[in-house]
C-alpha cells in the first residue's frame, strides 16, 4: 500500500492581510514546517498545489521537496486545488489499495507521527472495503484524512457546493482517535495565528 498527500496551498489569505503560509513558525515559516512533518511521514510524495502567481512559495515548496502543481487558472475552491493534486497523482500510477490525503497548508503543529497513525490505521484496516480514515480529538474530526484511490474519481463528481465531507459522510469515515489537538488547530486571521503560535510553536 502507497499513500501520497495532496496539499491545497493556493489560498490568499484575504483574512490574514498577508500571505499566511510564509509567516514565521519557529526558525522558519509556516508552510516549510508543514512540509517537514510530511516529508518526515510515510508518504511516498507530498503535491503542494499553489497558486499560479505565487513564485515566493512555489519556491519554499520546492525547497521543502514537495511536487508543486500551478493551475493555469487559480483554484476558486480547496475542491478544485485537490482535483489538480489528483490529476498530478494520476502520473505515480496509483492502485485502489492505495491512498490521498488531504490536509489544510495552514496546520504548522501537525506532526509526521499524528499523519503515520493515520495511515497505519488504514493499512491494518482488513475490512474487504476501503474505508476513509480521520483523526478525531474528543468530538471533533480533524486533519490529515485519508482516502482510498478507488475514491478519487468521486471528487470530480461532488457538486459546485459540496466539498470533500460530503464524501467523508457519505461513507461513515472511521475515526483515528488522538489525545493531540493539532488535528484541529489552523489559522485564518492575526489573532487565530498569535494564538496557536503561542500554544503550539516548538
Amino acid at each position: 500500500m502507497r499513500s501520497f498527500a495532496i496539499i491545497p496551498a493556493a489560498g490568499r489569505s484575504r483574512r490574514m492581510g498577508q500571505p499566511k503560509l510564509l509567516m514565521p513558525w519557529g526558525e522558519s515559516t509556516v508552510i516549510d514546517r508543514v512540509l517537514e512533518a510530511w516529508q518526515a511521514s510515510a508518504v511516498e510524495a507530498v503535491v503542494a498545489v499553489v497558486h499560479p502567481d505565487d513564485r515566493e512559495l512555489m519556491g519554499r515548496c520546492l525547497a521543502g521537496g514537495a511536487v508543486v502543481v500551478q493551475p493555469s487558472e487559480p483554484p476558486a475552491e480547496m475542491k478544485d486545488s485537490i482535483l489538480w493534486g489528483l490529476k498530478r497523482l494520476e502520473d505515480y500510477g496509483l492502485e485502489d489499495g492505495d491512498a490521498w490525503l488531504a490536509a489544510p497548508a495552514d496546520m504548522p503543529a501537525l506532526s509526521s507521527s499524528l499523519i503515520d497513525r493515520v495511515i497505519e490505521a488504514y493499512a491494518n484496516d482488513r475490512r474487504d472495503k476501503p474505508h476513509i480514515w480521520a483523526p478525531r480529538h474528543g468530538e471533533k474530526r480533524g486533519h490529515p484524512v485519508l482516502f482510498p484511490w478507488s475514491l478519487a474519481a468521486e471528487v470530480a463528481q461532488l457538486g459546485p457546493d459540496e466539498g470533500l465531507n460530503v464524501l467523508v459522510d457519505r461513507y461513515e469515515s472511521r475515526p483515528v482517535d488522538v489525545e493531540d489537538r493539532a488535528i484541529v488547530e489552523d489559522f485564518d486571521t492575526p489573532q487565530e495565528y498569535d494564538r496557536l503560535r503561542s500554544q503550539l510553536e516548538p
